[in-house]
């Protein structure tokens, strides 16, 4: 637990109780105890929820991913269509046979959820990809609840160019397509796994404010994981948020190169001084389980070692105060209460920006 003496937590269990606390990224799947069996257990296509550790996060609405890019059912490879509608289907029908947690397709289920001392899950996906050339399967995917998702992850796709990718051409016309039916849907757009120049185009594409719903600074934190000032700027020019994230070795600083909860807070202090308390929150991209080892079993396929400074930092079994979501967003409020930052700016950082979004991006 982050220090705070008995006053301060007073203030955090006051504000877990009262407010609205929202993750823009999470997986809530529990990582099997043996990390070297994640592929054998990701081929049978079926995951389990944290529910107990969830009931202690203080969480009301999680941006849940699911198996993302790792469901591998089918293949390897990740992305498959029928692989990511398997996993939402199985993710699904477990929601359906327990009363904590509810599917959130409107503003209203999330107050909803609070109201009835539930979570709401919204369903996202870090990756446009499974769509390949169809766009109506962005409508396909709202229909099956699909609220958030990015345009690209590590490698490029029929909509624009990934983090991975050296030579970024930005957003294709089929990408400029896909922006502009999400925009009429109501399905919120990130580009937390974007190159830079196809950020920037979707941006300035959409006729509504995105997310970057996990990142860092790039001024802190050279690496391509992180994004720079001025990709910031015009997310928060547009109306935009940024969640600042936690996964293992993406948000360090040179003042923090051992990961822990002062480095990811360096950099939402940063993104703040940059462009207002209106434009920052936290998708902290926890999980149950050994996110590390994770990590190393996934190298290649989650391009860990094309976006990060593999020899400039100390590697670490967790990140020291944000290790998973049962402690994760308690520990970041107070970290924000034991600093200074007003009751308002802390409703705001911790779920009042995604909601103004929320507003303004979502069908009605």
């Amino acid at each position: 637990m982050y220090p705070v003496n008995e006053e301060q937590e007073q203030l955090v269990r006051q504000i877990l109780e009262e407010d609205y606390i929202v993750s823009l990224h999470e997986h809530t799947f529990i990582v099997p105890e043996d990390v070297s069996k994640i592929f054998e257990f990701r081929g049978q296509g079926r995951d389990w929820t944290g529910y107990e550790g969830l009931s202690i996060s203080g969480l009301d609405v999680i941006f849940e991913k699911y198996m993302d890019g790792t469901a591998l059912i089918t293949s390897n490879a990740g992305w498959k269509w029928n692989d990511v509608i398997h996993d939402l289907g199985i993710r699904y029908s477990d929601f359906a046979h327990q009363d904590m947690v509810i599917r959130a397709e409107k503003i209203e289920d999330l107050y909803r959820a609070k109201n009835e001392g539930k979570i709401a899950l919204v369903s996202s996906l870090e990756s446009a990809t499974p769509i390949e050339n169809e766009i109506d399967r962005v409508d396909v995917l709202y229909g099956l609840g699909v609220r958030c998702m990015g345009i690209a992850y590590s490698e490029a796709n029929a909509l624009g160019c990934g983090l991975k990718e050296k030579n970024d051409g930005g957003l294709t016309q089929f990408g400029r397509q896909v922006v502009k039916r999400m925009n009429k849907l109501g399905m919120t757009i990130d580009v937390s796994h974007s190159g830079d120049k196809t950020a920037l185009d979707t941006i300035e594409v959409s006729e509504k404010p995105i997310f970057i719903t996990h990142v860092g600074a790039r001024a802190l934190w050279d690496t391509n994981r992180m994004k720079p000032d001025y990709i910031f700027q015009a997310c928060a020019e547009k109306g935009g948020v940024i969640g600042i994230e936690a996964a293992p070795h993406t948000t360090l600083t040179k003042k923090h190169p051992e990961h822990s909860i002062e480095s990811v807070m360096e950099h939402f202090e940063h993104v703040v001084n940059l462009v207002g308390i209106d434009h920052a929150a936290f998708g902290l991209d926890t999980l149950f389980g050994d996110h590390v080892g994770i990590h190393h079993a996934f190298a290649s396929h989650l391009s860990v070692h094309d976006s990060r400074k593999v020899n400039e930092y100390k590697e670490v079994s967790y990140v020291k105060g944000l290790e998973n979501p049962s402690e994760a967003y308690p520990n970041v409020i107070r970290w924000l209460v034991k600093h200074g930052y007003s009751r308002e700016d802390i409703r705001k950082v911790m779920g009042g920006n995604i909601f103004r979004v929320l507003k303004e991006t979502w069908a009605r």
